[in-house]
Formats: structure tokens, sequence, C-alpha cells
């Protein structure tokens, strides 16, 4: 570590800093103690995100107390960050909606609309 804290490559979830505040909990979830605390002094000293330090800073006692890291592994690849989907549309011409139906009586006695 540096005097500055933990630098990114130190972090045992890579990509940490891109993880959105609502995933955070289920990310460190599988993280022991020490883990925890490397995560902690990261965001202490770098971006200081109050919610992110309260999210930390619980798993951290719930550690203290006894709970058990979970099973799984940090890094894998979490909804958040799962690839956006393939481009292109699922309509083709088998697909697309008929020719347009041709007015009826009762829609040409409507009055035209005004805009």
């Amino acid at each position: 570590m540096t005097d500055h804290g933990p630098t990114r490559e130190e972090l045992p979830l890579p990509d940490y800093d891109h993880l959105p505040i609502t995933g955070l909990g289920h990310r460190i979830r599988s993280l022991d103690l020490d883990q925890l605390r490397v995560v902690i002094e990261y965001e202490e000293t770098h971006a200081r995100r109050v919610p992110a330090l309260q999210v930390l800073q619980t798993r951290a006692s719930e550690l203290e107390a006894g709970a058990e890291p979970s099973g799984g592994d940090p890094s894998a690849l979490a909804p958040e960050l799962s690839p956006a989907p393939s481009a292109g549309s699922p309509v083709s011409p088998a697909t697309a909606p008929g020719p347009d139906i041709p007015p009826t009586e009762s829609d040409e006695a409507k009055p035209p609309m005004r805009g």
C-alpha cells in the first residue's frame, strides 16, 4: 500500500470504482474482514462517498460480530455490469404488422381532429 491508501490494483474487487452503491452490498458479502478493510481504506482515501462507507462499515461490523463471508467470487460478472443486449430489431417482415386498415363509416362520421 502507498501513503495515500491502497491503489485500485490492490482492491479485492477489481471493478470497485464502477460499482453502483445499490449493488455494493451484494458484491462485498464474499469478502473477509481484511479484504473489506482494504476497500474501506480505499474509499476513505479516494472518493469518500458517505453511502458507500455506510454499506462497507455496516458489513465490517457484521463480520466483527461473527458473520461469515458468503461463497462466490467477488470479481465475477455482476448483473449491473452485464453486457448490453445486441443491437438490432426483432421486427422482420414476418412479424411486422399488417397493412393499414381502411377507415370505416363510423370513422368518417367523426369530426376531424384539430391540433
